[in-house]
Protein backbone atom coordinates (compact mmCIF):
# COMPACT_ATOMS: atom_id res chain seq x y z
CA UNK A 1 0.00 0.00 0.00
CA UNK A 2 2.84 2.39 0.86
CA UNK A 3 4.40 1.72 -2.54
CA UNK A 4 1.08 2.08 -4.37
CA UNK A 5 -0.09 5.31 -2.68
CA UNK A 6 2.56 7.65 -4.17
CA UNK A 7 1.70 6.37 -7.65
CA UNK A 8 -1.96 7.37 -7.34
CA UNK A 9 -2.81 10.71 -8.93
CA UNK A 10 -3.69 13.57 -6.61
CA UNK A 11 -7.28 13.80 -7.84
CA UNK A 12 -7.89 10.13 -6.96
CA UNK A 13 -6.20 10.58 -3.59
CA UNK A 14 -8.68 13.35 -2.81
CA UNK A 15 -11.59 11.20 -3.97
CA UNK A 16 -10.38 8.23 -1.89
CA UNK A 17 -9.92 10.43 1.17
CA UNK A 18 -13.53 11.55 0.77
CA UNK A 19 -15.01 8.13 -0.07
CA UNK A 20 -13.24 5.87 2.45
CA UNK A 21 -14.58 7.73 5.55
CA UNK A 22 -18.03 7.79 3.96
CA UNK A 23 -17.99 4.03 3.31
CA UNK A 24 -16.73 3.42 6.84
CA UNK A 25 -19.42 5.65 8.35
CA UNK A 26 -22.14 4.06 6.20
CA UNK A 27 -20.98 0.56 7.22
CA UNK A 28 -20.98 1.48 10.90
CA UNK A 29 -24.41 3.08 10.59
CA UNK A 30 -25.81 0.07 8.71
CA UNK A 31 -24.38 -2.37 11.26
CA UNK A 32 -25.63 -0.28 14.20
CA UNK A 33 -29.09 0.09 12.70
CA UNK A 34 -29.29 -3.62 11.93
CA UNK A 35 -28.06 -4.63 15.38
CA UNK A 36 -30.44 -2.26 17.14
CA UNK A 37 -33.31 -3.44 14.95
CA UNK A 38 -32.61 -7.07 15.88
CA UNK A 39 -32.51 -6.17 19.58
CA UNK A 40 -35.77 -4.26 19.21
CA UNK A 41 -37.27 -7.23 17.37
CA UNK A 42 -36.45 -9.51 20.27
CA UNK A 43 -37.83 -7.02 22.78
CA UNK A 44 -40.95 -6.61 20.66
CA UNK A 45 -41.44 -10.37 20.57
CA UNK A 46 -41.29 -10.58 24.33
CA UNK A 47 -43.74 -7.69 24.74
CA UNK A 48 -46.15 -9.17 22.19
CA UNK A 49 -45.94 -12.60 23.78
CA UNK A 50 -46.48 -11.24 27.28
CA UNK A 51 -49.39 -9.08 26.11
CA UNK A 52 -50.95 -11.96 24.21
CA UNK A 53 -50.63 -14.35 27.14
CA UNK A 54 -52.03 -11.75 29.52
CA UNK A 55 -55.07 -11.27 27.30
CA UNK A 56 -55.55 -15.05 26.97
CA UNK A 57 -55.18 -15.52 30.71
CA UNK A 58 -57.89 -12.97 31.28
CA UNK A 59 -60.11 -14.70 28.73
CA UNK A 60 -59.60 -18.10 30.33
CA UNK A 61 -60.51 -16.80 33.75
CA UNK A 62 -63.66 -15.26 32.31
CA UNK A 63 -64.58 -18.51 30.56
CA UNK A 64 -64.12 -20.53 33.77
CA UNK A 65 -66.14 -17.98 35.71
CA UNK A 66 -68.89 -18.31 33.08
CA UNK A 67 -68.81 -22.09 33.31
CA UNK A 68 -68.87 -21.93 37.11
CA UNK A 69 -71.92 -19.69 37.05
CA UNK A 70 -73.70 -21.97 34.57
CA UNK A 71 -73.70 -24.81 37.15
CA UNK A 72 -73.83 -22.67 40.27
CA UNK A 73 -77.52 -23.50 40.88
CA UNK A 74 -76.55 -27.14 41.15
CA UNK A 75 -73.16 -26.96 42.84
CA UNK A 76 -74.00 -24.25 45.35
CA UNK A 77 -77.26 -25.98 46.30
CA UNK A 78 -75.27 -28.54 48.25
CA UNK A 79 -76.47 -31.45 46.19
CA UNK A 80 -73.97 -34.28 45.64
CA UNK A 81 -76.30 -36.76 44.03
CA UNK A 82 -75.61 -38.33 40.66
CA UNK A 83 -78.53 -36.56 38.98
CA UNK A 84 -77.17 -33.12 39.87
CA UNK A 85 -73.70 -34.06 38.72
CA UNK A 86 -75.01 -35.52 35.45
CA UNK A 87 -77.00 -32.36 34.77
CA UNK A 88 -73.88 -30.28 35.39
CA UNK A 89 -71.89 -32.43 32.94
CA UNK A 90 -74.55 -31.96 30.29
CA UNK A 91 -74.48 -28.16 30.71
CA UNK A 92 -70.69 -27.95 30.55
CA UNK A 93 -70.46 -30.31 27.57
CA UNK A 94 -72.62 -27.95 25.56
CA UNK A 95 -70.56 -24.87 26.41
CA UNK A 96 -67.93 -23.90 23.85
CA UNK A 97 -66.35 -20.80 22.28
CA UNK A 98 -64.74 -20.61 18.94
CA UNK A 99 -63.57 -23.53 16.86
CA UNK A 100 -61.23 -24.97 19.47
CA UNK A 101 -62.66 -23.57 22.69
CA UNK A 102 -64.22 -26.15 25.06
CA UNK A 103 -64.40 -27.22 28.71
CA UNK A 104 -63.15 -30.43 30.28
CA UNK A 105 -63.76 -32.15 33.64
CA UNK A 106 -61.67 -34.75 35.38
CA UNK A 107 -62.17 -36.28 38.79
CA UNK A 108 -59.30 -36.36 41.24
CA UNK A 109 -58.34 -39.87 40.08
CA UNK A 110 -57.75 -38.74 36.52
CA UNK A 111 -60.96 -40.07 34.96
CA UNK A 112 -62.29 -37.99 32.06
CA UNK A 113 -65.88 -36.91 32.79
CA UNK A 114 -66.46 -34.22 30.13
CA UNK A 115 -64.59 -33.41 26.92
CA UNK A 116 -66.64 -31.58 24.31
CA UNK A 117 -64.20 -32.20 21.44
CA UNK A 118 -62.71 -35.58 22.22
CA UNK A 119 -65.65 -37.74 23.33
CA UNK A 120 -63.56 -40.88 23.02
CA UNK A 121 -61.66 -39.83 26.15
CA UNK A 122 -64.79 -39.62 28.31
CA UNK A 123 -64.93 -42.54 30.76
CA UNK A 124 -61.22 -43.35 30.40
CA UNK A 125 -58.48 -42.78 32.97
CA UNK A 126 -55.83 -40.32 31.82
CA UNK A 127 -53.78 -40.19 35.03
CA UNK A 128 -50.58 -41.46 33.42
CA UNK A 129 -50.91 -39.71 30.09
CA UNK A 130 -47.89 -37.62 29.01
CA UNK A 131 -47.49 -35.03 26.29
CA UNK A 132 -44.70 -35.07 23.72
CA UNK A 133 -42.42 -33.28 26.20
CA UNK A 134 -42.95 -35.99 28.84
CA UNK A 135 -45.20 -33.84 31.02
CA UNK A 136 -47.85 -35.67 33.12
CA UNK A 137 -50.62 -33.43 31.88
CA UNK A 138 -53.68 -34.62 33.84
CA UNK A 139 -51.77 -35.05 37.12
CA UNK A 140 -50.35 -31.52 36.85
CA UNK A 141 -53.75 -30.06 36.01
CA UNK A 142 -55.41 -31.78 38.96
CA UNK A 143 -52.64 -30.75 41.35
CA UNK A 144 -52.86 -27.15 40.15
CA UNK A 145 -56.64 -27.13 40.66
CA UNK A 146 -56.46 -28.68 44.16
CA UNK A 147 -53.87 -26.07 45.20
CA UNK A 148 -56.04 -23.06 44.50
CA UNK A 149 -56.26 -23.24 40.73
CA UNK A 150 -54.16 -21.59 38.07
CA UNK A 151 -52.48 -21.95 34.70
CA UNK A 152 -50.64 -24.89 33.16
CA UNK A 153 -48.77 -25.09 29.84
CA UNK A 154 -48.51 -28.32 27.84
CA UNK A 155 -48.99 -29.68 24.32
CA UNK A 156 -52.24 -31.25 23.19
CA UNK A 157 -53.98 -32.28 19.98
CA UNK A 158 -55.82 -29.37 18.43
CA UNK A 159 -59.31 -30.44 17.30
CA UNK A 160 -59.51 -28.27 14.19
CA UNK A 161 -56.15 -29.31 12.74
CA UNK A 162 -55.54 -32.62 14.54
CA UNK A 163 -51.97 -31.41 15.10
CA UNK A 164 -50.25 -31.37 18.46
CA UNK A 165 -49.87 -27.72 19.45
CA UNK A 166 -48.79 -25.82 22.58
CA UNK A 167 -51.72 -25.12 24.87
CA UNK A 168 -52.34 -23.03 27.99
CA UNK A 169 -55.10 -24.12 30.37
CA UNK A 170 -56.76 -22.58 33.40
CA UNK A 171 -58.22 -24.97 35.97
CA UNK A 172 -60.13 -24.74 39.26
CA UNK A 173 -61.30 -27.38 41.74
CA UNK A 174 -64.90 -28.28 42.60
CA UNK A 175 -64.03 -30.04 45.87
CA UNK A 176 -67.61 -30.92 46.86
CA UNK A 177 -67.87 -33.15 43.83
CA UNK A 178 -64.14 -34.03 43.60
CA UNK A 179 -63.84 -32.47 40.16
CA UNK A 180 -61.25 -30.45 38.27
CA UNK A 181 -62.90 -27.98 35.84
CA UNK A 182 -60.75 -26.40 33.12
CA UNK A 183 -60.50 -24.86 29.71
CA UNK A 184 -57.60 -23.74 27.52
CA UNK A 185 -56.40 -21.98 24.42
CA UNK A 186 -53.92 -23.15 21.84
CA UNK A 187 -50.85 -20.97 21.48
CA UNK A 188 -49.99 -21.67 17.85
CA UNK A 189 -51.82 -18.42 17.03
CA UNK A 190 -49.26 -16.43 18.96
CA UNK A 191 -46.44 -18.24 17.16
CA UNK A 192 -47.97 -17.27 13.82
CA UNK A 193 -48.45 -13.70 15.00
CA UNK A 194 -44.83 -13.49 16.19
CA UNK A 195 -43.58 -14.98 12.94
CA UNK A 196 -45.56 -12.39 11.01
CA UNK A 197 -44.12 -9.59 13.14
CA UNK A 198 -40.62 -11.05 12.73
CA UNK A 199 -41.09 -11.20 8.97
CA UNK A 200 -42.20 -7.56 8.88
CA UNK A 201 -39.30 -6.48 11.10
CA UNK A 202 -36.80 -8.39 8.96
CA UNK A 203 -38.25 -6.76 5.85
CA UNK A 204 -37.94 -3.34 7.51
CA UNK A 205 -34.35 -4.09 8.53
CA UNK A 206 -33.47 -5.21 5.01
CA UNK A 207 -35.21 -2.16 3.51
CA UNK A 208 -33.39 0.19 5.89
CA UNK A 209 -30.05 -1.46 5.16
CA UNK A 210 -30.73 -1.29 1.42
CA UNK A 211 -31.56 2.42 1.55
CA UNK A 212 -28.48 3.18 3.65
CA UNK A 213 -26.28 1.36 1.15
CA UNK A 214 -28.14 2.89 -1.80
CA UNK A 215 -27.86 6.45 -0.47
CA UNK A 216 -24.19 5.91 0.37
CA UNK A 217 -23.64 4.60 -3.17
CA UNK A 218 -25.37 7.64 -4.66
CA UNK A 219 -23.31 9.98 -2.47
CA UNK A 220 -20.12 8.18 -3.51
CA UNK A 221 -21.05 8.50 -7.19
CA UNK A 222 -21.92 12.17 -6.63
CA UNK A 223 -18.60 12.81 -4.87
CA UNK A 224 -16.71 11.13 -7.70
CA UNK A 225 -18.55 13.11 -10.37
CA UNK A 226 -18.19 16.41 -8.51
CA UNK A 227 -14.52 15.73 -7.81
CA UNK A 228 -13.89 14.91 -11.45
CA UNK A 229 -15.79 18.00 -12.56
CA UNK A 230 -13.89 20.20 -10.11
CA UNK A 231 -10.58 18.64 -11.10
CA UNK A 232 -11.33 19.05 -14.79
CA UNK A 233 -12.30 22.67 -14.24
CA UNK A 234 -9.24 23.26 -12.04
CA UNK A 235 -6.98 21.61 -14.61
CA UNK A 236 -8.50 23.74 -17.34
CA UNK A 237 -8.03 26.91 -15.31
CA UNK A 238 -4.45 25.95 -14.43
CA UNK A 239 -3.70 25.27 -18.07
CA UNK A 240 -5.21 28.58 -19.09
CA UNK A 241 -3.27 30.36 -16.36
CA UNK A 242 -0.06 28.64 -17.37
CA UNK A 243 -0.71 29.61 -20.96
CA UNK A 244 -1.39 33.18 -19.93
CA UNK A 245 1.89 33.27 -18.02
CA UNK A 246 3.75 31.90 -21.01
CA UNK A 247 2.02 34.39 -23.28
CA UNK A 248 2.80 37.18 -20.84
CA UNK A 249 6.43 36.20 -20.76
CA UNK A 250 6.56 36.10 -24.53
CA UNK A 251 4.76 39.41 -24.84
CA UNK A 252 7.07 40.99 -22.28
CA UNK A 253 10.11 39.65 -24.10
CA UNK A 254 8.75 40.93 -27.39
CA UNK A 255 8.05 44.36 -25.88
CA UNK A 256 11.57 44.56 -24.44
CA UNK A 257 12.98 43.52 -27.79
CA UNK A 258 10.92 46.17 -29.58
CA UNK A 259 11.87 48.84 -27.06
CA UNK A 260 15.54 48.00 -27.31
CA UNK A 261 15.41 47.74 -31.09
CA UNK A 262 13.29 50.77 -31.82
CA UNK A 263 14.61 52.97 -29.07
CA UNK A 264 18.00 52.28 -27.57
CA UNK A 265 19.49 50.53 -30.57
CA UNK A 266 18.50 53.29 -32.96
CA UNK A 267 19.88 55.91 -30.58
CA UNK A 268 23.12 54.04 -30.19
CA UNK A 269 23.27 53.59 -33.96
CA UNK A 270 22.84 57.34 -34.38
CA UNK A 271 25.67 58.00 -31.93
CA UNK A 272 27.79 55.51 -33.84
CA UNK A 273 27.12 57.29 -37.12
CA UNK A 274 27.91 60.66 -35.56
CA UNK A 275 31.19 59.38 -34.21
CA UNK A 276 32.00 57.89 -37.61
CA UNK A 277 31.21 61.21 -39.23
CA UNK A 278 33.58 62.97 -36.83
CA UNK A 279 36.30 60.54 -37.68
CA UNK A 280 35.70 61.06 -41.39
CA UNK A 281 35.80 64.82 -41.00
CA UNK A 282 38.94 64.64 -38.93
CA UNK A 283 40.49 62.54 -41.59
CA UNK A 284 39.42 65.10 -44.23
CA UNK A 285 40.64 68.03 -42.12
CA UNK A 286 37.19 69.71 -42.04
CA UNK A 287 36.77 72.88 -40.08
CA UNK A 288 36.80 72.39 -36.29
CA UNK A 289 33.56 74.38 -35.95
CA UNK A 290 31.56 71.72 -37.73
CA UNK A 291 33.20 69.00 -35.62
CA UNK A 292 32.41 70.93 -32.46
CA UNK A 293 28.74 71.25 -33.35
CA UNK A 294 28.51 67.54 -34.02
CA UNK A 295 30.17 66.70 -30.72
CA UNK A 296 27.74 68.96 -28.87
CA UNK A 297 24.83 66.76 -30.00
CA UNK A 298 26.42 63.62 -28.52
CA UNK A 299 25.57 64.36 -24.83
CA UNK A 300 21.97 64.98 -25.77
CA UNK A 301 21.75 61.72 -27.65
CA UNK A 302 23.40 59.84 -24.82
CA UNK A 303 21.07 61.49 -22.32
CA UNK A 304 18.04 60.39 -24.31
CA UNK A 305 19.50 56.90 -24.58
CA UNK A 306 20.00 56.67 -20.84
CA UNK A 307 16.46 57.93 -20.20
CA UNK A 308 15.08 55.25 -22.50
CA UNK A 309 17.15 52.60 -20.74
CA UNK A 310 15.87 53.82 -17.37
CA UNK A 311 12.28 53.58 -18.62
CA UNK A 312 12.78 50.02 -19.81
CA UNK A 313 14.42 49.04 -16.54
CA UNK A 314 11.64 50.78 -14.59
CA UNK A 315 9.00 48.85 -16.48
CA UNK A 316 10.79 45.58 -15.85
CA UNK A 317 11.39 46.24 -12.16
CA UNK A 318 9.80 49.12 -10.20
CA UNK A 319 12.94 50.44 -8.53
CA UNK A 320 10.94 53.41 -7.26
CA UNK A 321 9.15 51.07 -4.87
CA UNK A 322 12.30 50.99 -2.80
CA UNK A 323 11.40 54.57 -1.87
CA UNK A 324 7.83 53.64 -0.97
CA UNK A 325 4.50 52.92 -2.63
CA UNK A 326 3.47 56.58 -2.55
CA UNK A 327 6.60 57.76 -4.34
CA UNK A 328 6.43 54.98 -6.95
CA UNK A 329 2.81 55.59 -7.94
CA UNK A 330 3.29 59.35 -7.84
CA UNK A 331 6.14 58.93 -10.34
CA UNK A 332 3.82 56.93 -12.62
CA UNK A 333 1.29 59.76 -12.41
CA UNK A 334 3.90 62.38 -13.31
CA UNK A 335 4.93 60.34 -16.37
CA UNK A 336 1.42 60.87 -17.79
CA UNK A 337 2.45 64.40 -18.73
CA UNK A 338 4.66 62.88 -21.43
CA UNK A 339 1.41 61.83 -23.18
CA UNK A 340 -0.14 65.30 -22.70
CA UNK A 341 -2.57 63.95 -20.11
CA UNK A 342 -3.10 66.01 -16.97
CA UNK A 343 -2.59 63.80 -13.93
CA UNK A 344 -3.73 64.54 -10.40
CA UNK A 345 -2.20 62.45 -7.61
CA UNK A 346 -3.41 62.45 -3.99
CA UNK A 347 -2.81 60.27 -0.97
CA UNK A 348 -4.47 59.91 2.39
CA UNK A 349 -3.45 57.89 5.44
CA UNK A 350 -0.67 55.33 5.83
CA UNK A 351 -0.14 53.40 2.60
CA UNK A 352 3.22 51.70 3.11
CA UNK A 353 2.21 49.23 5.84
CA UNK A 354 1.28 46.50 3.34
CA UNK A 355 3.59 43.67 2.27
CA UNK A 356 6.10 43.91 -0.57
CA UNK A 357 3.89 41.65 -2.68
CA UNK A 358 0.94 43.99 -2.12
CA UNK A 359 3.03 47.04 -3.07
CA UNK A 360 4.15 45.37 -6.30
CA UNK A 361 0.58 44.34 -7.11
CA UNK A 362 -0.75 47.89 -6.57
CA UNK A 363 2.13 49.32 -8.59
CA UNK A 364 1.44 46.95 -11.49
CA UNK A 365 -2.27 47.76 -11.36
CA UNK A 366 -1.48 51.48 -11.53
CA UNK A 367 1.06 50.89 -14.30
CA UNK A 368 -1.37 48.83 -16.41
CA UNK A 369 -4.30 51.16 -15.81
CA UNK A 370 -2.31 54.29 -16.68
CA UNK A 371 -0.86 52.64 -19.79
CA UNK A 372 -4.42 51.83 -20.86
CA UNK A 373 -5.34 55.48 -20.33
CA UNK A 374 -2.43 56.53 -22.55
CA UNK A 375 -3.14 54.05 -25.33
CA UNK A 376 -6.91 53.61 -25.47
CA UNK A 377 -8.89 56.02 -23.35
CA UNK A 378 -8.42 59.26 -25.37
CA UNK A 379 -8.48 60.96 -22.01
CA UNK A 380 -7.44 64.51 -21.12
CA UNK A 381 -7.37 64.08 -17.37
CA UNK A 382 -6.69 61.24 -14.94
CA UNK A 383 -6.96 61.14 -11.16
CA UNK A 384 -4.85 58.78 -9.05
CA UNK A 385 -5.85 58.40 -5.41
CA UNK A 386 -4.03 56.26 -2.82
CA UNK A 387 -5.71 55.71 0.57
CA UNK A 388 -4.70 53.61 3.54
CA UNK A 389 -5.67 52.75 7.11
CA UNK A 390 -4.98 49.98 9.60
CA UNK A 391 -7.11 47.45 7.66
CA UNK A 392 -6.48 48.02 3.97
CA UNK A 393 -4.92 50.12 1.21
CA UNK A 394 -7.07 51.28 -1.72
CA UNK A 395 -5.90 52.55 -5.09
CA UNK A 396 -8.41 54.41 -7.27
CA UNK A 397 -7.68 55.57 -10.84
CA UNK A 398 -10.31 57.61 -12.72
CA UNK A 399 -10.12 59.01 -16.23
CA UNK A 400 -12.50 60.99 -18.43
CA UNK A 401 -11.96 58.90 -21.55
CA UNK A 402 -14.34 57.13 -23.90
CA UNK A 403 -14.68 54.01 -21.77
CA UNK A 404 -15.18 50.40 -22.87
CA UNK A 405 -17.34 47.30 -22.30
CA UNK A 406 -15.69 45.65 -19.29
CA UNK A 407 -17.44 42.26 -19.52
CA UNK A 408 -16.80 41.88 -23.24
CA UNK A 409 -13.13 42.73 -22.85
CA UNK A 410 -12.78 40.26 -19.96
CA UNK A 411 -14.24 37.48 -22.09
CA UNK A 412 -12.09 38.28 -25.10
CA UNK A 413 -8.96 36.08 -24.88
CA UNK A 414 -7.11 38.34 -27.32
CA UNK A 415 -7.84 41.68 -25.63
CA UNK A 416 -8.52 41.15 -21.93
CA UNK A 417 -5.11 40.01 -20.79
CA UNK A 418 -4.25 43.26 -19.01
CA UNK A 419 -7.47 43.27 -16.99
CA UNK A 420 -7.14 39.58 -16.13
CA UNK A 421 -3.53 40.10 -15.14
CA UNK A 422 -4.50 42.94 -12.77
CA UNK A 423 -7.33 40.90 -11.27
CA UNK A 424 -5.20 37.79 -10.76
CA UNK A 425 -2.44 39.84 -9.14
CA UNK A 426 -4.83 41.46 -6.68
CA UNK A 427 -6.85 38.32 -5.88
CA UNK A 428 -3.68 36.26 -5.40
CA UNK A 429 -2.92 38.26 -2.24
CA UNK A 430 -6.50 38.37 -0.97
CA UNK A 431 -7.52 41.67 -2.52
CA UNK A 432 -10.36 42.81 -4.74
CA UNK A 433 -10.35 44.61 -8.08
CA UNK A 434 -13.39 46.51 -9.38
CA UNK A 435 -13.52 48.09 -12.84
CA UNK A 436 -16.44 50.22 -13.99
CA UNK A 437 -16.60 51.99 -17.32
CA UNK A 438 -18.99 54.12 -19.34
CA UNK A 439 -18.86 56.73 -22.06
CA UNK A 440 -17.93 59.33 -19.39
CA UNK A 441 -14.80 57.46 -18.31
CA UNK A 442 -13.35 54.50 -16.47
CA UNK A 443 -12.67 53.82 -12.79
CA UNK A 444 -10.27 51.15 -11.58
CA UNK A 445 -10.31 50.38 -7.82
CA UNK A 446 -7.92 47.92 -6.19
CA UNK A 447 -8.31 47.16 -2.48
CA UNK A 448 -5.78 45.01 -0.62
CA UNK A 449 -5.93 44.07 3.09
CA UNK A 450 -2.99 44.95 5.26
CA UNK A 451 -2.79 41.50 6.83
Amino acid sequence: MKKLWPEIKSRWKIILLAIVPLITAASIIAYTVRHQAIVLEQQQQEIIKETYLASKDSELKNYIALARRSIAHLYDSGRTDAAAMEEAKTILAKLDYGEDGYFFIYDYEGNSLVHARQWNLVGTNQWEIRDTNGKLVIQDLINRARHGGGFEDYVWKKPSSHNVEPKRAYVIALPKWGWMLGTGVYLDDIDRALEKVNSQVRDNINDTTFWIVFIAFLVIILIILLSLAINIRADTQLKLLAQRIVNAQEEERARIARDLHDGVMNMLAGIKFMIEAILIRLSNNDQSTSIHMTLEDLPTKLKDTLAELRRIVRDLHPIALDLGLKVAIEQLSLNMEDADIAAEFSTHGEVDQVSTEAKIALYRVAQEALNNVKQCAHSEHVSVKLEGDSKRVKLTIEDDGVGFNVNRIKRDPDRGFGIRNMQERVEAIGGKLIITSSSQGTTVTATIPCH
